[in-house]
């Protein structure tokens, strides 16, 4: 299975979203995912990133849809507090700024926080601690 099959599998939300859109979207994030780090998963991991990036900037269908107009932008950065979608709300907020890339801004949508889910299985932290004595 290809990642323009997995983003169609898992974000059913794109399926108007034209294949040449998609890849390079793909394209586009596939140097910040690691091979060696998500090993078997590498390609799922490109395709929750491609989705949760795709989603942000206000492609798919839905209440975010147009989460990059509401003040995501193409920075990538999230400075809306909230959204709501009939008897549904979701609120969040980054207090990193349009710079930083965080796990906060992976959390707003449900793409992004199974990317978080997958780092958490695959990637080791290292962690480095100094005592001096």
């Amino acid at each position: 299975m290809t990642e323009m099959d997995m983003i169609r599998l898992v974000g059913a939300e794109f399926e108007n979203t034209d294949d040449e859109t998609i890849e390079s979207w793909i394209e586009f994030v596939r140097p910040m995912v690691s091979k060696k780090q998500f090993g078997k998963l590498y390609k799922q991991a490109i395709a929750l990133l491609v989705c949760h990036r795709m989603k942000v900037a206000g492609l798919g269908e839905g209440a975010m849809s147009g989460l990059a107009s509401a003040g995501g932008g193409g920075s990538g950065g999230v400075s809306i507090a909230s959204i709501s979608d009939g008897g549904t709300s979701l609120s969040f907020n980054s207090g990193a700024g349009n710079w930083v890339f965080t796990n906060a801004e992976l959390s707003i949508t449900s793409y992004g926080q199974q990317f978080i889910q997958l780092v958490k299985m695959c990637v080791v932290p290292i962690h480095i601690r100094g005592e001096w004595g």
